[in-house]
């Protein structure tokens, strides 16, 4: 069987797959609540005419998840993952209606863009290898996910508990475009979430000498972490050199080549939230803030939340009363699953494609996690979230080719 034959079925199908999306945006999937089961019925009967395994799988009733496998000529495994819930939206703040609409080559509407124009283009890749009776070089595996946009445990997390993504290598079809340039996550951040608590001594807001301002305590704190962290020089292992370069230069178009560098080269520090006092007229006792810290890719932060917390308690009335962290993850610009998808994405594109870093961390992180080598990688738009949020069909069209092109292009590099 001719191996272009999924590719040019997409090619020639480009009104199926915009119909395919416009279906996947009528069925309203906002998280909170974040209910996909009626969205999983609807991928269920899609895929009921096809000769592939399906499986539902939930531990959350009203947040199923759907395996698919589609048995392949050798035993290694790509998995292909996409999220079915969106952020929540305000249709009278929309000029379009949010549960889909076309006009001309976009399609308007929550989640067109992140991600259920990348979900729609999966189905198609599964859709051509079936209906082509072609018969894909690697395994491939697709896990459609519920609760990703809250972090919530009924989606990738239940699945990975369950054992149920036993693959070689991971395409999260995540929006990985801005400003007009394409590019591959191959590395997120790692991150300290710290929660401040500070203690003064009240007194009357005409009298403040009198007292001791738990908030100008809290603020000082967070300034020391600044000063003592915010420009510090992070070293990082050699492995992350190319991607911090390519990643430079490409937030550099939107940041400032200066900004850029300084996002990768040292801690970032965020103050979330604060709060604290009764009054205008008081001087606050108590107050408390949340603050988000972010590290490259290769940093130790287990080393880095060790002196934060002696710079915290350097801090008088500060103390920390919670904290998680994560480790950034990486995976290595050469290889092999980086350099399918990165050039097999420029072969559709033809353009370049960045291999870059996230400036966050997200499902990736967990699958890198759990032993499995993992890029993100979707064309789309700049409207992620936002209100009259779109994909165009090119978009659409393109990311189901590359998604059909990326399992020979897999096999022939580990080959």
């Amino acid at each position: 069987m001719c191996p272009d034959r999924p590719a040019d079925y997409v090619t020639a199908r480009r009104d199926d797959i915009v119909d395919l999306t416009l279906d996947l945006l009528s069925v309203e999937t906002a998280n909170p609540p974040g209910d996909t089961r009626d969205i999983v019925a609807s991928l269920e009967r899609y895929l009921e005419p096809l000769a592939v395994d399906v499986e539902r799988v939930a531990v959350d009733p009203a947040k199923p998840n759907l395996v698919v496998t589609v048995p392949g000529e050798s035993d290694e495994t790509l998995l292909f993952n996409g999220h079915l819930d969106t952020v929540p939206f305000d249709a009278d703040a929309w000029s379009y209606d949010p549960l889909g609409e076309r006009d001309g080559d976009r399609l308007y509407g929550r989640g067109a863009t992140d991600m259920k124009g990348p979900l729609a283009a999966m189905l198609f890749t599964i859709e051509a290898f079936a209906e082509t009776g072609t018969t894909p070089p690697v395994t491939l595996l697709f896990a459609f996910v519920s609760d990703e946009e809250v972090g919530g445990d009924a989606g990738l997390p239940a699945l990975l508990e369950a054992g149920r993504l036993d693959a070689d290598a991971c395409v999260i079809g995540e929006p990985t475009c801005e400003a007009g340039r394409h590019s591959v996550t191959v590395a997120d951040r790692g991150s300290i979430w710290l929660t401040l608590d500070a203690r003064g001594d009240a007194a009357h807001g005409s009298r403040p000498i009198l007292g001791e301002n738990a908030i100008d305590r809290l603020y000082g704190a967070v300034e020391t972490l600044r000063d003592r962290f915010g420009t510090r020089e992070l070293a990082v292992d050699a492995e992350m050199e190319p991607i911090l370069a390519e990643s430079v230069e490409y937030y550099a178009a939107t940041m400032g080549e200066a900004n850029a560098r300084a996002l990768f080269a040292s801690p970032s520090i965020n103050l979330g939230t604060i709060e604290g006092g009764e009054a205008v007229n008081s001087v606050p006792q108590s107050a408390r803030a949340a603050v988000d810290i972010r590290l490259t890719a290769g940093v130790e932060t287990s080393e880095m939340l060790s002196e934060i917390r002696e710079c915290v308690a350097d801090c008088e009335g500060i103390t920390i009363t919670d904290v998680s962290w994560s480790v950034g993850t990486v995976e290595p610009i050469d290889s092999p699953l980086v350099e399918a998808v990165a050039s097999t994405a420029e072969s559709v594109a033809d353009e370049r494609v960045f291999r870059r870093s996230a400036t966050g961390g997200g499902d990736a992180k967990r699958l890198r996690d759990a032993g499995v080598p993992t890029v993100e990688f979707a064309f789309g738009t700049d409207t992620v979230h936002a209100v009259d949020e779109y994909i165009t069909v090119d978009a659409l069209v393109d990311n189901a080719l590359v998604y059909v092109r990326v399992p020979g292009a897999l096999a022939a590099s580990i080959d």
